[in-house]
């Protein structure tokens, strides 16, 4: 099942939306609904990650100080 809905678009962007689906055979609508879902699913898993790391942390599971140096040496530069 799929609803209706309208979105506006300053002319840049309706513009390049408009280029865009010229150049991969695809519909306005098509680009529109992929751009929303790919959206939502990047941040659907960034918001899950977060809400495991605050559980994580409200349970005291933090990583140890030799941990974290370990991980800050290995991004270390040496001078």
């Amino acid at each position: 099942m799929t609803a209706a809905f309208t979105i506006r678009l300053d002319d840049e962007t309706l513009a390049k939306l408009d280029a865009l689906a010229a150049d991969t055979d695809r519909s306005r609508n098509w680009l529109a609904a992929k751009a929303i879902e790919n959206y939502i699913e990047l941040n659907a898993w960034q918001i899950a990650r977060i809400k495991e790391g605050i559980a994580q942390a409200d349970r005291g599971e933090f990583a140890t100080e030799e941990e974290v140096e370990a991980v800050f040496a290995k991004y270390r530069t040496k001078a």
